[in-house]
Formats: structure tokens, C-alpha cells, sequence
């Protein structure tokens, strides 16, 4: 059984489109609408096509994915596509990302620490005596 998600024979539609040539409206009639649009100085729309299958019984039914395509068009403020992008499968599996983490910091002027520290006053006293209260 074959799942598809997003635009079909993404890979085929793409070429139709030519860099300062194709518009808003051409992407529309030939692609449908973006699966996410963004906002900067040009519009980015970007396409996908993600087909998967249910793999064989001996790999106790696994999903397979045989296409992952994402075609990302910028487009100026005159509806003209400036900017393509295709990238596929083996594409994607190529891009490095980095694995940095932020560290947490619970100093003294946190909203975190605050908000334990009164926490556990709550806990040590519930009534307030001890503060004079």
C-alpha cells in the first residue's frame, strides 16, 4: 500500500517552472497551493511530495519512504519566481545539522528560580507563621 502526501510527480512539475519567467499565477495552475508559505523581503512557497509504502512481511511491515521531494521558490513582490530550489531524497540525507544545545541557566535573577524558591517557602510554611504573618 502507497501513502502520498503533497503535490504529485513533483519532481516532473518543476521543470515547467523557469526563473523569471513563471508567476503566481502559472505556479498556482500547475502546483496548487504551497504546503507552507513564507514572508520575508519575497515570498518563499515551498512544495512537498512524500510517498511511502508499507514494506514486506519479513520487515514486520516497516514504512518505506521512496520519494521525499521539496521544491522551494522564492518569489518578488511582482509575482515572479527569482529563485528555485529542488531538492530531493538523497539531497536531504547530504544536509549536515548541527546537534549544538543551549545549557540551561538557573541563576539567582531567573523567573525559575523565583518562582521555586517561593514554591518552597509554600511548602515549608503553608500558613505563613514562620514570616510573621
Amino acid at each position: 500500500m502507497i501513502k502520498h502526501h503533497g503535490v504529485h510527480f513533483l519532481e516532473v512539475k518543476q521543470k515547467k517552472i523557469v526563473v523569471n519567467k513563471t508567476n503566481k499565477n502559472d505556479l498556482y495552475k500547475e502546483l496548487g497551493p504551497p504546503s507552507t508559505v513564507g514572508t520575508f523581503d519575497n515570498d518563499m512557497l515551498i512544495y512537498l511530495e512524500r510517498k511511502t509504502s508499507t514494506s514486506k512481511i519479513r520487515k514486520l511491515g516497516k514504512k518505506e519512504l521512496l520519494t521525499n521531494d521539496v521544491l522551494i521558490l522564492e518569489v518578488d513582490r511582482r509575482g515572479i519566481v527569482v529563485s528555485k530550489k529542488f531538492l530531493n531524497k538523497d539531497d536531504i540525507n547530504k544536509m549536515k545539522f548541527i546537534n549544538d544545545t543551549t545549557d540551561i541557566n538557573y541563576d539567582k535573577a531567573s523567573f525559575l528560580y523565583g518562582f521555586m524558591t517561593t514554591l518552597r517557602q509554600k511548602i515549608n510554611d503553608p500558613l505563613g507563621k514562620k514570616r510573621g504573618n
